[in-house]
């Protein structure tokens, strides 16, 4: 998925409140029988897997309500949304800000 350079530095993003920091998946270029695909022919997966999550958001009482994902869920992304976030000026890596009220799934 990552370069180990780019996963060390999206690690040290720590997202604020709810939020939730994704790598998104990416598909195969390799059919199954064995043929390369081309890079504009291959479709962006609506999967991410969880790099880091905020502390949670704060209620109306000012309680804090914990964020319910952890880093390594996989999870089903909306087809638009979420802010990109670019690190080490990598543009083959797919890595998305979230509210976690916008994941629409977690993925087991």
């Amino acid at each position: 998925m990552f370069g180990s350079r780019a996963l060390f530095s999206a690690r040290k993003i720590t997202p604020l409140l709810d939020r939730v920091l994704i790598q998104r998946v990416k598909a195969e270029a390799v059919t199954a029988s064995g043929i390369l695909l081309p890079e504009k022919s291959v479709e962006k997966l609506p999967e991410g897997v969880v790099i880091s999550v905020g502390p949670g958001r704060v209620a109306n009482d000012g309680k804090l309500v914990p964020t319910t994902l952890k880093e390594g869920d996989r999870v089903l992304l909306p087809s638009y949304g979420g802010n990109a976030v670019k690190i080490d000026s990598d543009k083959d890596n797919d890595i998305l800000l979230y509210h976690e009220s916008e994941i629409l799934a977690k993925l087991d």
